[in-house]
């Protein structure tokens, strides 16, 4: 669709195939969402939601014939022609709004730790490090619906940016390094730093990581 823009992040979990099931649910039907959708006709905020519910019940349906347990996190956001952009996520797989190298906001993770910092026990520093850092209060696939958070940025700004990233990527970073690596590069190289840094300090200890980074640039 001229002058729009999808962006997905799928993190599957679930067996040695699950995993990758699950994701590949996700993506197809964000494409099959996107397709359909007309910004002059359709509520972007309804149209995610209705992919995340659409991408659960496939998962589920996936999960029927298959021995794993399918799930999948999503971090989804929807840039339309006014430059109004609609977010949704489930899981901990994030978004993140720039404007230049400062943190404007960021998704809050559908997770153990989330819900303990939220509760004021525990510090995003300490969460990092938690041992049960990696347990999800909700994702995709599961047996319960899935956690749908929307929101909506009502205007980008040029200059502004906007990073989709699973934990494999975000866990490495303070929101003050990502912003400066976004800002201070080109889309890809900046996506080619922050992956070989995440790789760098994850010691090979690391998680699969996916990213996407759309940044408004003035017209030439």
């Amino acid at each position: 669709m001229k002058g729009c823009a999808l962006a997905v992040i799928a993190d599957g979990m679930g067996g040695k195939s699950g995993g990758r099931k699950a994701a590949d649910q996700v993506m197809l039907t964000a494409q099959q969402t996107f397709e359909r959708y007309a910004p002059g006709r359709d509520d972007a905020q309804d149209t995610l939601r209705q992919m995340v519910t659409e991408a659960h019940l496939m998962i589920r349906l996936t999960a029927i014939t298959a021995e794993e347990e399918p799930h999948s996190t999503l971090a989804a956001f929807l840039l339309n022609p006014a430059r109004e952009v609609a977010i949704a996520h489930a899981g901990d797989s994030r978004i993140y709004h720039f404007r230049g190298p400062q943190l404007l906001s960021r998704t809050l993770d559908h997770s153990f730790v989330q819900r303990l910092i939220d509760e004021g026990r525990l510090t995003e520093e300490e969460a990092l490090t938690h041992p049960q850092g990696n347990l999800l209060t909700g994702c995709l696939g599961t047996q319960q619906d899935p956690p749908i958070t929307l929101a909506t940025i009502e205007r980008l700004e040029v200059g502004d940016a906007l990073l989709a990233c699973s934990d494999g990527l975000w866990h490495y970073f303070t929101p003050r390094e990502l912003g400066a690596i976004i800002d201070g590069l080109p889309p890809r190289d900046a996506s080619e730093m922050l992956v070989n840094k995440a790789r760098q300090r994850a010691r090979g200890g690391g998680d699969n990581l996916s990213l996407v980074i759309l940044r408004l640039e003035p017209l030439a």
